[in-house]
């Protein structure tokens, strides 16, 4: 899978959210919803730099591909977890969508944990 061209997607439509909620959102939303709006976007950019960046340690041999490809999809997966239930709960107000988010956070502990364990282990070989 690639990665890199993912995060590059991803990074879009980020910008594009942050640009949507900016603009079209700001009236219709109240300041609740505008900060889980504004939560949401801020975590899917910073992980969605994350996954670039991981995508290219291969390259430079510092992670290996396997670890990269396990923290990639963990990065991948939190943003489509823990943005896309913000960005739902703060359109349609569906608490229950709140279960779902720690499971996205719970997926970037575990993609930055792993990157730490591949960047310890790479230092010692």
């Amino acid at each position: 899978m690639n990665y890199s061209a993912i995060a590059a997607f991803l990074l879009a439509v980020a910008v594009m959210l942050g640009a949507f909620g900016a603009h079209a959102l700001k009236a219709r939303l109240g300041a609740y919803e505008m900060g889980i709006w504004e939560k949401a976007v801020f975590y899917h950019f910073i992980h969605a730099v994350g996954l670039l960046v991981v995508s290219l340690l291969p390259r430079l041999g510092a992670v290996s591909a396997t670890a990269a490809v396990w923290i990639c999809g963990l990065l991948a997966a939190g943003i489509v977890l823990f943005s896309g239930s913000l960005y739902t709960l703060a359109l349609s107000g569906m608490r229950i969508l709140g279960a779902v988010t720690p499971v996205g956070g719970l997926s970037f502990i575990a993609a930055w944990l792993l990157l730490a364990v591949s960047l310890i282990r790479g230092q010692k070989s």
